[in-house]
């Protein structure tokens, strides 16, 4: 699983080692994986193996596709990492700083998704086929997936295409024995406030802000059951059918102005 360092990613790896689920953690930073995954072994029991790879670069991607289409005792991929960067986007165009930024936006919240979930539903499919064993993935959106969000545009945008693409391959995947499964949580306490350098998890009332425990607990039980997408919450539900449903022409002036007060 990827993302595996900090926050919801984490708390799915702690999640699968409680149901007695082997892993292999991807992410950065390797001293964090390496405490984390003898957490992991200590509760399952099992293995816990640490693969320190930056999957916005090239090279780390690589390495990890690689391990998704030869590695044949893995059945299950949970793609969790991801960053945010907020602020309107003709002022992050001003610093070369910040355009890098989104660069690296995209080139982790989207292609690196992507080209794993290619790879993982290649591979599973194949040895469900040969060994009839079945596959799940678990691809970690966000509710801003399901209208455009002024102020983090390009991470919104990011996860509509998280959204879609994993709904759509859902589908494709009937009847083959694996199954890709979209976890959309809202506001949750992890890291991602400060990486994403704002303060709007603390100015929202904490019947908006969940857990990550209680977010990663609700996807690997959706992922379990080979569910298509899981909104975590009821609050967090309502906000996605309403971006689903309301008129952009009345939705976006709305947003953009909540946003503004939330800096």
């Amino acid at each position: 699983m990827t993302g595996a360092s900090s926050g919801i990613g984490a708390e799915i790896a702690r999640a699968l080692a409680v149901r007695g689920y082997p892993t292999q953690l991807v992410a950065r930073r390797e001293e964090a994986l390496t405490d984390l995954s003898a957490e992991l072994a200590a509760t399952s029991g099992l293995a816990s193996e640490v693969h320190a790879a930056d999957l916005g670069d090239d090279a780390g991607r690589e390495a990890v596709r690689d391990l998704l289409l030869h590695d044949e005792r893995l059945v299950g991929l949970v793609n969790a990492a991801g960053y945010g960067v907020t602020g309107r986007v003709a002022t992050l165009a001003r610093r070369a700083e910040d355009r890098a930024a989104l660069d690296g936006l995209v080139r982790l919240n989207v292609l690196a998704l992507h080209d794993l979930t290619v790879a993982a539903v290649g591979a599973f499919a194949g040895r469900s086929r040969s060994t009839r064993r079945s596959g799940a993935i678990l691809n970690v959106s966000s509710i801003t997936a399901f209208q455009p969000l002024p102020g983090v545009a390009s991470y919104a945008a990011s996860k509509a295409f998280v959204q879609s693409f994993s709904e759509a391959v859902h589908a494709e995947l009937a009847g083959t024995g694996v199954t890709l499964t979209t976890l959309s949580p809202g506001l949750t306490r992890t890291g991602f406030a400060d990486a994403a350098d704002t303060d709007a998890f603390d100015r929202a009332p904490d019947l908006v802000v969940g857990e990550a425990a209680d977010v990663a607990e609700a996807g690997v039980a959706a992922m379990a059951a080979g569910h298509r997408s899981v909104v975590p919450g009821l609050v967090n539900q309502l906000s996605a059918a309403g971006g689903r449903l309301a008129p952009r022409t009345l939705l976006l002036p709305v947003l953009n102005t909540a946003m503004d007060w939330f800096g």
